[in-house]
């Protein structure tokens, strides 16, 4: 009575009381009252900002998601934010063996992603490949750049090079049928195109890469000369995506006891992942000093390069200012890039990465002039993957 009387009255009841209520009621009338006590559980998980609370809550609303009536509409989406706000908890706490498992639950039920990110991050690659296959087998959307980077990356990651780049072929070969039809982001498609050619690249593709550098650096002519054919909104997640994961192979391996972040996803990092890796900044900021110190620009340039990486997830989908904020990391690396004679390879890398930059700032002209230059060092015979 006193439950109904809270719902019932005048006032506004907190979200810890919305759910002792519900506790209550949910006892008497789970078909009516368990699916608010999930919601209500949730939402109390918002206020929050205690993990050992927040698992609690988590697993309080999964236990309750999972006896839902099997006949409601709902049941589905409420298991599915249970289960992952669940997982989430684990992870944060790193009780990654339990948060694997429930994440495998949710494959089983129909959502893969949480499950092929937490073996990303445990550098299980192959794993999370044959993950990503089922899933496409299953109807997962194949042209999806979200879907192809991420399918991509970890196909990458499990050394399957040939693989990757036909996951991610696919969906520029969609992209250049759409853009026949109908105005596409030719900034979207200009990172896509990059991208695919370091995949290239890393397959010992040197031909295949020069070409998808070609063809991108037609495309930025065509955004110097006469801008986007249409107005995008904002399209920084896009860029940021793919510059992260352009530095993975200058990271730490991954490995289940020291996880790193599942480079070819925005979403569905771990806490403990997202935390570790941008952890490392103070470290590389006094390693950048010692090298700076010593003269050793080669090595300067990469870890200036891996702190500028971790800048962008940090901050990189922020529109504002960004030219601002962004510009003195790309400017630095050019610099470094140019006073190390010998290393064509790193001065088109540097510049590359500055150009793609631009592109996200909608400099296109000068984004087109750096690119023309990385081009013309022809990277592959001067030395190495871009």
């Amino acid at each position: 009575m006193r439950a109904r009387g809270l719902l019932l009255g005048s006032g506004r009841p907190s979200r810890a009381e919305l759910v002792g209520a519900y506790r209550v009621l949910a006892e008497a009338s789970p078909k009516a009252y368990g699916p608010r006590l999930v919601d209500a559980l949730l939402e109390l998980r918002y206020d929050s900002r205690d993990p050992d609370v927040d698992l609690a809550l988590a697993a309080e609303a999964a236990r309750v998601a999972r006896g839902a009536d099997a006949g409601d509409p709902n049941r589905g989406r409420r298991l599915h934010k249970a289960l992952n706000a669940y997982q989430a908890s684990l992870f944060a706490l790193g009780r990654r063996t339990e948060g694997r498992a429930i994440c495998r639950e949710l494959a089983e039920a129909g959502w893969s992603k949480p499950l092929a990110n937490a073996l990303a991050e445990e550098g299980r690659f192959t794993e999370a490949a044959e993950v990503d296959a089922e899933a496409a087998r299953d109807g997962t959307p194949k042209h999806s750049f979200w879907e192809a980077v991420r399918r991509a990356a970890n196909l990458e990651g499990a050394g399957l090079y040939d693989a990757a780049s036909a996951v991610f072929g696919e969906h520029l070969g969609e992209s250049r049928r759409k853009a026949a039809e109908q105005p596409v982001t030719l900034a979207i498609f200009t990172w896509g195109l990059v991208h695919f050619s370091r995949l290239r690249e890393t397959a010992g593709d040197g031909a295949g890469a020069a070409a998808a550098r070609r063809e991108a650096l037609g495309v930025l002519a065509e955004l110097a000369a006469t801008g986007e054919r249409r107005n995008p909104s904002c399209i920084l997640a896009w860029w940021r995506i793919l510059f992260v994961l352009s530095g993975r192979a200058a990271e730490p391996a991954a490995s289940p006891g020291s996880p790193m972040p599942p480079y070819g996803t925005e979403f569905g990092w771990s806490r403990e992942a997202r935390d570790g890796f941008l952890g490392m900044l103070p470290d590389l900021e006094e390693e950048a000093e010692r090298l700076r110190e010593a003269g050793r620009l080669p090595e300067l340039a990469d870890v200036r390069r891996r702190i500028g990486i971790r800048a962008a997830v940090r901050e990189g989908t922020h529109p504002h200012r960004f030219e601002e904020r962004f510009t003195p990391y790309f400017d630095e690396g050019v610099a470094l890039a140019r006073r190390l004679p010998g290393s064509p390879a790193r001065l088109a890398r540097a510049l590359t990465d500055r150009s793609m930059f631009l592109v996200a700032a909608r400099s296109y002209t000068p984004a087109h002039a750096d690119f023309a230059e990385a081009v013309a060092l022809d990277a592959p015979a001067a030395g190495g993957p871009w």
